[in-house]
């Protein structure tokens, strides 16, 4: 189901749908851009994206809503362009539906086609969603460093670590990632969280290579699969564990985490999204 990224709807003039399409979802390979990465033997992660701007009709054709959770795996061969899921959400927008359950079990088989593993789908209504949680990533921010910055284009060689030192365990986080998408140009603004265990990494020097992906153009999910690859290759952490927030586009926001271990992810905004 993977194409050229030519011929995905990312950049171009598309009519919006007005029926139920699986068709409109494109799926991109994951292998093109991690053929360029040292990737580990083992390792764990996920996509989680959030939907804002989910309706559908009752069967007396009354219009419901929803927000959605969809947790696609790193394992799974391909990810999905973001407007041609935007595109596909938005193409039940006139289906009649039973139930928010049968909505779930479409999507589900849906998506997990499209990427190629299982997909998880989680669907709330406004009275199922309660109070929204809402605070700023776990972990001391390193964004008031006096540093001077001079790259903007990924320079994994500005990351350090002291190998003298003893073994630490620390989260550090940073607001200030941003990239640009490979097709359109426009930017993509995240906070970022890297939990290690291993030799103190230079703060300054991660706060550097984080700046340094301003002008990078890449996929989220890409951008956080290299800060992984970059940081475990320079440090060695024994532990690493990295996850992105992404600002909202088209009411969607990507979520990436890749980790060195299995670990449970909540999916908290961040007071930008």
């Amino acid at each position: 189901m993977s194409e050229s990224l030519h011929n995905a709807p990312l950049g171009r003039d598309v009519g919006y749908p007005d029926r139920y399409d699986p068709g409109l979802l494109f799926a991109i390979s994951r292998q093109d851009n991690r053929a360029a990465l040292t990737l580990p033997d083992t390792w764990h992660g996920a996509d989680i994206w959030n939907a804002y701007e989910i309706s559908w009709l009752n069967l007396r054709g009354k219009p419901v809503v929803a927000t959605g959770c969809f947790r696609i795996p790193h394992d799974s061969p391909r990810l999905i362009e973001s407007k041609s899921f935007k595109l596909y959400l938005n193409s039940w927008n006139q289906e009649k539906v039973a139930d928010v359950r049968s909505i779930e079990e479409r999507m589900t088989a849906d998506l997990s086609q499209a990427a190629g593993a299982p997909v998880t789908v989680q669907l709330a209504t406004p009275d199922q969603t309660g109070t929204v949680v809402c605070r700023p990533m776990e972990g001391e921010n390193i964004d008031d460093m006096d540093i001077d910055i001079r790259h903007y284009q990924p320079e994994p060689g500005l990351l350090r670590c002291d190998t003298d030192a003893g073994i630490v365990s620390e989260t550090l986080v940073s607001d200030l990632l941003k990239s640009n998408c490979p097709v359109t140009g426009q930017p993509d603004w995240a906070s970022v969280q890297v939990r290690y265990t291993g030799h103190p990494i230079d703060r300054a020097s991660l706060l550097a290579y984080i700046v340094s992906l301003r002008q990078h153009t890449e996929f989220h999910e890409h951008c956080i699969e290299k800060m992984y690859c970059d940081i475990r290759k320079a440090c060695a952490p024994d532990r690493l564990f990295v996850y992105a927030r992404y600002t909202r586009r088209g009411g969607l926001d990507i979520n990436p985490w890749r980790s060195s271990h299995p670990v449970t992810v909540k999916n908290v905004r961040t007071p930008r999204q």
